[in-house]
This record gives C-alpha cells, structure tokens and sequence, in this order.
C-alpha cells in the first residue's frame, strides 16, 4: 500500500475509508503533511495536475482504488488467490485510458464582418458578442464556426437547410443568429416569427439561458432587441397568461406542447399571433425515428398549415445522423434533406 494513503488494511476498517474513484481525496497524516492517497505530497500533486500527465495521475488512482478493493478480499486458497491476483492485476475492474481527439472546427468570419456584407442585420454586432455576461456586457468580438456562417447564408437565400456537425460545435447559434437577424429586419412585437421545438425540456431550458445572454446582457431591462419564452408546461398559470397575452418573437418549446397548441382553444390567440411564421426549428433531429418521427413529420405539416405560408423556412440540426456508406453515396442523400424538410403546401396526402 502507497505510504501516507491512510487506506484501511482491513475489511471492516475499509467500510470507513474516505478514498473515492471519482475524485483525489486527501489525508492528514500524523505529521500534519497533506498527502495524496498515492503518497505524493500535495504540493507534487498539484505540479503534476499542472502539467497535465493524466496518465500518471490514472496510475496513482487506480494503485490505491486496487488497494481499496484488495482490502476486501480474502482468499485462502492458494491457486485461487493467484487467480483472483492475476484478474485484478490485468486490470478487470478498470479500462484501458480512453483517448478522444476534440476537433477543431474550421473557423468562418467574425459577426461584424457578416453585418459588413449585408448578410446581417447591423444590431446583430451588439447581440452576439462573445464572454457577454452581467459583469461584462459588451463582451467581445465573436467569431462564427465555417459551418455557423453557411447557415447564415444559405437562411439568407430563403431555403431550408438541415445542419449536422459535432457536439459542442454550436449548433444553436446557425438558427439563433438568422432567427434573430429575421426579427431585426422586419421589427420586434410583430408576432411569433419563430418557433424552435427541442425533444425535451432541459434543451429549452439551456437554450433559454444562452438567449438571455445574448439578449438581455448590455441592453436596458425589459427593453431586448428581440423578445422570446419558453413554452413548455414548466411555466405558472400567470407566466402562460402572459405569454398569450403578449407574445414574444421567438418560441421555444418541446414537441408535446406544441401539438397542444395547435388543439387547445385556449392558446388559439398564440396560433393567430403565428400566422405568417417564418422559422419553425427542430433541434436535435435525430431524436426524432420511428413512430415518434412520424408524429412529428406529421406535426410539421400542421404548423405549416396553420401558420405557414410559402415562406416558412424549416431548420433542423443534429450531432447524430446516419452514417451508413461511403461518403459519395451519402452526399446525395444529404442533399436532398432540405428540400424534403422544407416540402411546401401539397394536396392532402392519405
């Protein structure tokens, strides 16, 4: 056992460790020295975190847990003790370290270069700022993704567009922004402009912190350029009250609610006040198959009835597509997503 750990040696005394798999625990020593459960001084252990050696550091962690999980263990026979060793020794609790490249995604233009080519509305350089937060509300310069400024552009065109790429590749700015610049252009207050539907309520929850950032940081209070609320059962009677009184420029909501909106008499102001929709958005489209994905498909074409028009532009993202094939049997079909999503009013189906 590594020195200084403080691990019990028996199994009784071990139900009163203090040593976690999931963090570093530290120890008083009787020399009053603060050490690592590994024996290393914590000053040698800080050092190491520095420099980043993970691998050192799983060795350390996995040296003591195996202690831990040792003291539990008694064999007497021999050839099954050397079993039992060989096992544990081999690493059959633990996993081999997993390494995972984190991508750097292709870098496109800056906000403020987008409203220089016409691509943006001119407040749109105020709204997205990078770091923007209560203490600093100018934040800065933000810098869009390649695949965030092609969602741009192809918004601009009119056309529809289905957007996959990785986790943490800022799939919500390639609709936030357009939806945003959208509401810019034609004026705040002048309806719901935007729906955005997300598979369950802790997305809209997120989401509905990123908008206050962008939205609410550095403008005067109850006065953002652009007014959004989320939708999704989780609200009180006065939040929903007010919501269909006043509604705001974007929605985010998730699929079940949105269905009820379209059904409830109560809500149908919110679905007058949504005529003319310019973004119906689904995030996380992947989530969306089977009988699931066809009620869904089926919703679409409502809200595309009810409040749509020929200009109704459909978005949907994803960090999990099908994959199945070689690239150029792929393109194809990803190709045509977008004019399938963005299929416009047609003569009823059966």
């Amino acid at each position: 056992m590594a020195p200084g750990s403080d691990l019990p040696a028996r199994s009784g005394e071990a139900k009163k460790g203090r040593l976690a798999s999931s963090r570093v625990a530290l120890h008083r020593t009787p020399s009053k020295v603060y050490t690592a459960p590994c024996g290393w001084p914590l000053a040698t252990l800080v050092a190491r975190l520095r420099i980043m050696d993970v691998f050192e550091l799983r060795e350390c962690l996995i040296e003591d847990y195996g202690s831990y999980v040792r003291s539990f263990i008694r064999v007497r026979d021999p050839e099954i003790r050397r079993r039992v060793d060989e096992e544990l020794d081999g690493g059959l609790l633990w996993p081999e370290p997993l390494i995972q490249l984190n991508p750097a995604f292709e870098p496109g233009e800056y906000i403020d270069e987008l409203v220089k080519q016409g691509l943006l509305h001119e407040g749109c350089e105020a709204i997205f700022r990078a770091g923007k937060s209560e203490k600093d509300p100018r934040g800065k310069r933000l810098r869009l993704h390649k695949h965030q400024a092609d969602a741009v552009r192809r918004a601009r065109t009119g056309e529809s567009y289905v957007l996959t790429t990785g986790t943490g590749s800022g799939k919500s700015l390639a609709y936030i922004v357009p939806i945003v610049d959208h509401v810019l252009r034609r004026g705040s207050g002048k309806g719901i402009q935007a729906i955005v539907v997300y598979p369950m309520n802790a997305l809209a929850n997120s989401q509905t912190k990123e908008l206050e950032k962008f939205l609410h940081a550095g403008f005067p209070v109850g006065s953002p350029p652009v007014t959004f609320a989320r939708y999704t059962g989780q609200e009180s009677e006065v939040e929903r009250s007010q919501i269909i009184a006043n509604p705001p420029d974007i929605i985010l909501t998730n699929y079940v609610m949105l269905e009820l909106v379209l059904t409830r008499p109560r809500e149908d102001t919110l679905v007058r006040r949504a005529e003319g929709l310019r973004f119906l958005v689904f995030d996380e489209l992947h989530t969306y198959r089977g009988r699931q994905g066809a009620d869904v498909a089926m919703l679409a074409r409502r809200v595309r009835d009810r409040v749509g028009d020929q200009n109704l532009l459909c978005v949907g993202t994803s960090a999990t597509m099908s994959s199945e094939g070689m690239f150029q049997q792929q393109r194809p079909r990803s190709h045509a997503l977008p004019r399938s999503f963005s299929e416009q009013r047609s003569s009823p189906r059966t």
